[in-house]
């Protein structure tokens, strides 16, 4: 299988053109391929597909084998690869995932893909969609229980489930002990990515991440836009915020008028390959 590994702000995964590949097993080979001392190394695997509804399809498995929804890191790798491999050379695309269609502007520099702004569409607050156990319209602030402590959490869905906690330091934070506690709590019935944010100001945060089914990751696109709107809907920022991420920085903006969060970052093709599976 010839493979191409890339990362946006350091959550990476291993890309496959399908329009030349077939994977007959896409979640073993997820997780052979994502191990990092038997396998290649990532956060999971993401199928390029072709799509009858759009440009392209992604396809993305954690590494837990386990399908997702959507990658907002992922998004913009797919559109790097198109482009920089000459799939299309459109400057505009439109992707299908299982969190809906994302439209995608490439941004250019020496005949390349340096960074990619991405329509993320509008956040779903309603609980029973996002989901999460809350009989409200909304859960913003929301007491919860774990581990005999108590967490305030503000719950969204940008295509995958988020909580999003606040904190007064993320560094500190014992993340392989909380973290499960949160994604496989009841109040989840699909599990959750979590959310640890710092304010540092109305236009920048900090932000670590557990995600479901592959734990602490550098970064995760979607949770970034989610833990914008958290910030948003309890006041904490304005509609831009620059949110800091241990692998680099997210640009989420939030466009009122029309209900729908852009996100900007950067994608970075690291090497090219082929295993044997």
């Amino acid at each position: 299988m010839k493979f191409t590994k890339m990362h946006g702000c350091g959550n990476d995964y291993v890309y496959v053109n399908c329009f030349e590949e077939k994977i007959e097993n896409p979640s073993e080979t997820a997780k052979l391929v994502s191990d990092r001392h038997f396998g290649i190394g990532s956060d999971g695997l993401i199928l390029i597909c072709p799509s009858d509804k759009a440009d392209f399809r992604m396809a993305m498995y954690n590494l837990d084998g386990s399908e997702g929804k959507m990658c907002g890191n992922g998004v913009r790798c797919i559109a790097k690869y198109v482009y920089d491999h000459h799939l299309t050379d459109k400057t505009q695309i439109s992707l299908e995932t299982l969190g809906g269609i994302k439209y995608l502007d490439l941004n250019i520099k020496d005949g390349k893909v340096e960074t990619v702004t991405v329509d993320m569409g509008a956040p779903i607050l309603t609980p029973s969609e996002i989901p999460v156990n809350i009989p409200k319209e909304r859960a913003v602030d929301e007491p919860v229980e774990i581990d005999g402590k108590e967490w305030r959490i503000t719950c969204i869905s940008m295509g995958n489930p988020h909580a999003v906690v606040f904190v007064d330091d993320t560094a500190g934070l014992k993340l392989e002990q909380i973290g499960p506690l949160f994604e496989k709590h009841p109040l989840f019935p699909e599990q959750v990515n979590t959310e640890f944010v710092h304010v540092i100001d109305r236009h920048t945060v900090d932000m670590r991440v557990w995600e479901r089914g592959s734990g602490e990751t550098l970064a995760c696109g979607t949770g970034a836009c989610a833990t914008a709107m958290a910030c948003i809907l309890t006041g904490q920022t304005d509609n831009e915020v620059l949110v800091h991420l241990v692998g680099g920085d997210l640009l989420i903006q939030y466009d009122a008028e029309k209900n729908t969060v852009f996100m900007t970052g950067p994608a970075t093709e690291v090497f090219s390959g082929e295993i044997e599976l």
